[in-house]
This record gives structure tokens, sequence and C-alpha cells, in this order.
């Protein structure tokens, strides 16, 4: 009897023969050349798709808590107020300020400390805005020293994080400069340093003013945000605005210097374009979406410094256009192909270039005052 599924003696003995090997198969295959290292486009493109997805991943995880956490505060719209003049000055800063008095109220009434508190300081008697506006992440232009009387004057454009809630630390870096600014212009008058009319035909030592313009939202660190030029194409127009407005104060003989930091370098390079400055100064920067100076197509003198601990140096410097949007900044500003006038930053780190005492602090004060022999090179 045969057992079902067994199969037969000469079917055995053919499953038995084995095919006979096929010359070519046993062929050596012939060494491959090793691969040629990925070029930095292509480890840059690889490294930004892994930040991309961690970027996205924690967008999709992180912002949506964080919404439900801290809903979007309440603020009084803008004043309502004609570009300044020197005879208006006053009048913007009282209202901007009863404007950030209003917001503190609304946002402690909302529960919001850390934004009342943030607000409150804004609306103290001794602060001067041309510019506020709380709501969402907030915007403010605030100046520091006596704008009316102005012949040498410093805009300062924060990157990334900076919010009304961190303002505060990016005002820290605007005053230490006023600061620094008042001693040096102390010490040239004393000496007679310049001894040239100023933008309102003095002939005393020049007088400063600093102005901290948070104009724009900035991106976020960890965001995808932080590696497009998105926010700096919608910053760039209100930046070329108010330095038009900003001329109808001091006029056209003052000297005016954009003084640009982190992702504010990528604001600057895109509004730079026929601005009407005198200097541009870019530090701690991941590039200006520009390759070279020319590239920028402005009149006005460039600068940039990189301090030695500074984190940005492992920014690559490429750009690559990815589902119609580009991202990264290309060439590096203080990279001899760029063509800036590059000057030292000390031993300092991404934060540290307003820092007071440091060397990057008076380079950039001596900028601003137009004693270009006297700034330090790299």
């Amino acid at each position: 009897m045969e057992l079902r599924g067994k199969p037969p003696a000469a079917g055995r003995a053919k499953a038995a023969r084995t095919t006979p090997p096929d010359p070519a198969l046993e062929r050596p295959i012939p060494p491959q050349p090793p691969k040629p290292p990925p070029t930095p486009r292509a480890r840059f493109l690889r490294r930004l798709g892994r930040t991309l997805l961690a970027a996205l991943v924690t967008a999709a995880v992180v912002v949506p808590v964080s919404a439900a956490a801290r809903p979007r505060i309440p603020a009084p719209a803008p004043a309502a107020l004609a570009p300044p003049t020197t005879a208006t000055l006053d009048k913007a800063y009282t209202a901007n300020r009863a404007n950030a008095e209003e917001a503190s109220r609304m946002a402690a009434a909302h529960g919001d400390r850390t934004r009342a508190a943030a607000d409150h300081a804004m609306a103290a008697p001794s602060r001067h805005f041309l510019t506020f506006d709380g709501r969402g992440q907030g915007l403010a232009v605030e100046v520091l020293g006596d704008l009316a009387h102005a012949d040498r004057v410093a805009v300062l454009v924060p990157g990334s994080d900076t919010t009304l809630e961190t303002y505060g630390r990016f005002r820290a870096g605007a005053t230490a400069l006023q600061d620094h600014l008042n001693s040096l212009d102390h010490r040239h008058g004393a000496h007679g340093a310049h001894g040239a009319h100023g933008a309102h035909g003095s002939t005393s030592r020049p007088h400063t003013a600093v102005i901290a313009w948070l104009g724009y939202e900035t991106p976020g660190t960890v965001s995808t945000t932080v590696l497009t030029t998105g926010r700096a194409e919608d910053a760039a127009p209100p930046l070329k605005r108010f330095i038009r407005e900003l001329r109808g104060v001091v006029g056209e003989k003052a000297h005016v210097s954009l003084l640009c930091h982190s992702y504010g370098t990528v604001v600057c390079g895109r509004a730079a374009r026929g601005l009407d400055v005198d200097d541009i100064a870019l530090v701690g920067s991941p590039g200006t979406g520009a390759d070279s100076v020319s590239a920028l197509r402005t009149s006005a003198r460039i600068w940039a410094a990189r301090g030695a601990d500074d984190w940005i140096v492992n920014v690559p410097h490429v750009h690559a256009d990815l589902f119609g949007t580009t991202v990264g900044f290309g060439a590096d500003p203080v990279s001899p192909a760029f063509g800036a006038h590059v000057f030292a930053a000390g031993t300092g780190g991404h934060s540290d270039y307003f820092k007071p005492g440091s060397v990057s602090l008076d380079n950039l004060a001596r900028i601003v005052l137009g004693d270009t022999s006297e700034v330090t090179r790299a």
C-alpha cells in the first residue's frame, strides 16, 4: 500500500538528479570601485532630512500640547500712530506705554503672570517705544537714548526665540551697546576725535541712540521655520519701512548702522537691497541667503564676525530647494569669498556679541560711531 503524499520511485530518482551548474554563475565578480565620499551638499541634505524629521515630530507632539496648555493671550490692538517725527516722538512713547499697561492688565486677567509682568515693565515711564503690540508673540521697537538729536544710530535685529517674554535678554544687549557708546562718546568728545557736524548741525561730540527692533515674529530655535527664509522674507518689508521712517526722524546725514544677530542676519540679508543704512554688521550668522556681498545689492559697508565658541560654526553653509521652500542660508559671511569686512569677536559664544567688556561689543560700537580705523580685524 502506497502512503499518500509519498512520490513514486521514479519521481524520487528524478528529484535526486541535480541541475548542472551554470558556468556563467560561477565566474568571479570583479571588484567594484569604492564609492566616492559624499559631497558637502549630500551630507547636508542627509543631516537636514534627519533634522526636519525630528522637528516635524516635535511640532506634531509638542506644539499641540503647548497650545492646549497656553491659550492665546488677549491684548489690545496697537496704538494707531502716524510715522514718527522729532515733534511726535513723545506722543508715540506715551501712547505705546499706555498700550503696554493695558496689555499687562489683560494678560493678568487671563492668568498669564509672565506676560503680564513683561508688559508691565514696558509700561514704565522711563521706557520709549516707537511700536508696541502685545498680541501673539508680541512686537516691540524700543529707543535707548535721545533719538530726536542722534546723529549715530544703531538698529539691532534679533534672532530666534525673541518674544515679549524673552525681550529682556535682547534689551540687555542694546543697553550694553548704548552704555559703551556713551563711554566712547565722552572719550572722543574730550579729545575732539570726530570733529564733524552732526545730523542736526551740531559741532560737538556725536549723539547716539540704539534701537532694539523686535519688529517681526521670530522663529523658534526648535522648529522647521528656523531652517528656512520664510520668516525673514516676511520681516524684510517692515524692516525696510522702519528704516525709511527712521530717516524721517534723524535725517539723511545721520549715520545709521544695522546690527544683525543669528537669524536676524537672514532678515537683514533679505532687506539689504537698496536699504538706506551706512553699515550692516552680521554676527553669529548662519548665512544671509546670499552668496556674496555683491549679491546683497546694497551700498552699505558689510561687516561680519563670529566668536571662537559660537556653535553656529557647525551649521553647513549651503542651501537647497526642497518642496518649493529654500532650506539653508548659503555662504558663510566670515569666509573670504563672501567679501565682508571681518572683525574680531573674541572667544565669546553665540549669545555673547553684546556682552559688556567684550571685544565684539567694542568693535560694534566703533562701527556705529564710524571709527572704522579703530575696529580690530580678525
